[in-house]
């Protein structure tokens, strides 16, 4: 039986942290055998703000090795950089002109963050969901990982899908409407700083997210400043104690023990207590990934066969799709062309 086939991605604007890791990359790696997946480096979403380009290049290479590092085996999956696969930006084009622009000013995310760039907002910003539809379209992928912010995006992506096949399609479904894959736990790490917000690199404080490189000492000095409250004994699902919540979750994610263990060993706790095992944890749980980080990154060559072969077999298959999507919508092609 055919596998189903996975898409999904990391911008390439710093360091994973946390979050990316147990919202997102973590799910990922478990999952992985059951699917055929495709995993990019969104190089061309990281422009959609303003940006380093001293440091794009760097970064690219820093998410790459960060995939592997966190477990994506390259038997099981394509890693690759979304700019070296040219047909990602001529999708975008060709479905932009089919997306009604209505469409895109309801997109919350765009709000947001246009509020937050002001004068700096750009029409990239507006567009991003297109072109991550086009990412995602490019590979008839059926399922696509998802946090709870990015479901807006993807219901967009199904309507733009619908709307091509219904007006270019004849009758067929050139463009497959993707489902979303939800991890239940895990799926909103938040803040250090603000039990409320999502841990995010577009936080201004870093001490607000546990990075997946942070050393030791560093780890240990966030941890001991992370928000708490003045209640003693630690419990979940107290909608008053947000932070507490959230570090329990970590916790629980981190050593693998189920929401009752870690429910009984934390109710006599203060927050003193906690922390400390809580950093331990962390530490413990990031060591082996960053000794492996450190491995790949040392070997530059290794990991640009990687992205290169990676975006070999991501542009076989984004060509057939382009190339559907052009007929469809009537283009010519000379005689002898590749199909």
């Amino acid at each position: 039986m055919t596998k189903q086939r996975v898409l999904s991605g990391v911008q390439p604007t710093g360091n994973l942290h946390l979050g990316n890791y147990l919202g997102a990359i973590q799910g990922w790696v478990e999952g992985q055998k059951e699917f055929e997946n495709f995993f990019c480096v969104v190089d061309l979403h990281a422009i959609t703000a303003p940006h380093d380009p001293r440091t794009l290049a760097a970064n690219t290479l820093t998410i790459a090795a960060l995939y592997l590092a966190c477990g994506i085996d390259l038997e099981y999956s394509t890693v690759f950089v979304q700019s070296q696969v040219p047909a990602h930006s001529e999708l975008t084009w060709l479905l932009n002109c089919l997306t009604p622009l209505n469409w895109l000013d309801d997109m919350i995310q765009f709000k947001e963050k246009a509020l937050r760039q002001g004068e700096h907002v750009s029409l990239g910003l507006l567009d991003y969901p297109v072109l991550m539809a086009a990412d995602i379209l490019l590979y008839q992928a059926d399922k696509v990982p998802v946090g709870e912010d990015q479901k807006q995006h993807l219901e967009l992506t199904r309507d733009i899908a619908d709307r091509f096949n219904h007006l270019f399609g004849q009758g067929q479904v050139l463009l497959k409407p993707p489902t979303s894959l939800i991890r239940a736990a895990g799926a909103r790490v938040m803040s250090l700083s603000d039990g409320r917000r999502k841990m995010s690199k577009s936080d201004p404080s870093d001490l607000s997210r546990i990075n997946l490189l942070d050393p030791p000492d560093l780890i240990q000095k966030k941890i001991k400043n992370c928000k708490t409250d003045p209640v003693r004994g630690l419990a979940f699902d107290q909608p008053d104690r947000p932070e507490c919540q959230n570090l329990l979750t970590l916790y629980m994610l981190l050593t693998g023990k189920s929401k009752d263990q870690v429910a009984a060993e934390t109710a006599p706790l203060g927050w003193g207590q906690f922390k400390p095992l809580l950093t331990e944890a962390l530490i413990e749980s990031l060591r082996p990934l960053q000794n492996r980080y450190q491995a790949l990154i040392a070997d530059p060559s290794y990991l640009e066969e990687v992205l290169h072969q990676g975006s070999y077999w991501a542009g076989e298959i984004a060509h057939q799709t382009l190339t559907t999507v052009r007929q469809a919508l009537g283009y010519w092609s000379p005689r002898g062309s590749k199909p």
